[in-house]
Parts: structure tokens; sequence; C-alpha cells
């Protein structure tokens, strides 16, 4: 399956049967150098488009980068089962085990921020510099308000629920922040099923209550945190600052007037950090 309703990355788009026949799509990008491989990981009911300007800022004639649609999400499979962080990880792992790719650097914004950070933690052999921007997971895990949200008819919820979120994606004055809107929700319609429901379901719920800062410490590798300073939902500009002073080698980067979805407000800002990061001797 491929984008029909919504504009299409201008990369080749191809597939890969992982984790006993499940089909991921994902584009392969630009040349290898002397540093590892790219792995870009999108946001929470997102696909690989999310990173189209990025990867351009990112100069692919410079870097190989890999940016696939995580199961459940984009036109990856979405199998009807139980979705999890974990399993999300397992996917990507087996991506690059699919590739041969035995080391890489690995970015990603709000549920790609959380995963690049769990990832790193979980193979720090395989992972040597990590990129998060707005992740997930920083912050105290909540407990009471989603429980009687996960006791919701999601059905019916889940369509309002989108609406709602989305009003923290972007900030109001992005010029592009219509188009955007327009396009994600087409993405959403052309996508939904039962697999993508769960997963929505599944993965946001997993996100709030947990937190990234029992792993904090434990991330070792040279780690870039992005937070655009108009990013608030669920106090994130306090969660990053904690990261940072939790992380043994963070370094965080405020981007102003910036909200969530820094990738597509500021992608030329973020690809000067990110490449810089990358580039720069430990």
């Amino acid at each position: 399956m491929e984008p029909r309703a919504v504009p299409a990355t201008r990369h080749p788009q191809k597939h890969a049967t992982v984790l006993d026949g499940m089909r991921l799509r994902y584009v392969d990008v630009g040349e290898q150098n002397g540093e590892p491989p790219l792995l870009l990981l999108h946001g929470l009911a997102s696909r690989l488009e999310e990173y189209e300007e990025l990867i351009t800022a990112l100069r692919p004639q410079h870097r190989r980068m890999i940016v696939l649609d995580l199961p459940g999400n984009g036109y990856s499979d979405k199998p009807a089962r139980r979705y999890s962080l974990g399993f999300l990880e397992d996917a990507a792992l087996a991506l690059l085990d699919h590739l041969k790719i035995d080391k890489a650097n690995v970015a990603g914004g709000s549920l790609g921020g959380n995963l690049t950070l769990r990832l790193g933690a979980r193979q720090p052999q395989r992972f040597e510099k990590l990129a998060a921007w707005a992740p997930a997971g920083a912050w105290e895990p909540h407990r009471i308000w989603p429980r009687l949200l996960r006791a919701l008819p999601w059905k019916l919820v889940f369509w309002p629920a989108l609406r709602f979120q989305s009003r923290f994606w972007y900030h109001p004055e992005w010029p592009g922040r219509q188009k955007a809107l327009e396009h994600a929700f087409l993405h959403f319609k052309e996508v939904y099923c039962e697999g993508y429901l769960r997963m929505y379901c599944d993965l946001g719920f997993e996100q709030v209550t947990t937190s990234l800062y029992p792993l904090a410490p434990t991330i070792k590798q040279p780690t870039f945190l992005g937070w655009g300073d108009q990013d608030d939902g669920l106090d994130m500009g306090t969660g990053v600052k904690r990261l940072e002073k939790l992380m043994p080698n963070a370094k965080l980067t405020v981007y102003p007037n910036a909200r969530h979805s820094l990738a597509n407000e500021i992608p030329i800002k973020l690809a000067k950090s990110i490449d810089e990061f990358l580039v720069t001797d430990d």
C-alpha cells in the first residue's frame, strides 16, 4: 500500500518483510559516507513523509538515511494486535537487520524521539549518536486521567481526539499549518482501520503512562535534544530540560516561536542542528 489521497515521498518507496511476515514501507536515501547511516523515526499516527523536507535539508548527497513507516502507521502493515513501544523498537531493529546495518545514528520527534532514546538505551553498542526533539515520555507518568480516557468508546472518540490533538502540532502562525492539517486528515482517512485505531490507542496510552526519566541516566551516547519554545503540551519544556540534566552526554537546543512538529515548521534549522551534531567529534 502506498499513498493515493495525499502527496507521496519523492524518493523510491521500498518494502521489507520483517517479524514473521509484517511488511514495512521505507525509503533508503543518500550516499554512504564515513558516518553511520541515520535512521529517522516519525511521530504517532504519522508516516515517513513527515520528514520529506528534513531529508532534503540533511543533504542526502552527503549521508545515507533510512526512513520507515512504523508498524500500524502510514502505509506499513497494521495488524489488529496489541501495540507497544517495545514492538515498534523490534520492528526498527528488524529493518536494520534486513538492510545489514550494524551501526547507525537514530533521530526522531515526538513518538520518534521517545523511540530514539529507548533504542539508545536498549542497544548502546549499535546506536552511536541520538537526536530527539520533543520526545514523548519527557514527563512523569500520568495515571488517573488516562485510565478514564481508556474506558471511552474509541471508535467514536478517535476523530474528535485527533482534532483536539492536532491543535498542538503546529504554531498557529506557521504558514504551512492549514495545508499540513488537510494532508494529515486525508492520510488518516485513507489508512484508517482496526489496526490503526488499536495502534493509536495503545501507543498513546503507553506513552502518557510511562516516563523516559528512569532510562535517561543510562543513555551514555552523545545526544541532541530539541524543543520549540511554544510546545507546552504536557509541560514539554520542563521535561526536556530535566532529560538534559539526567542524561550524561546530552545538550538541549531551544527553537524560538516553534511548536511540536519541528521537522515540518523549521526543517532547515533543525537539519542544521542535527548535521552539526552528527559531524562533530565527541
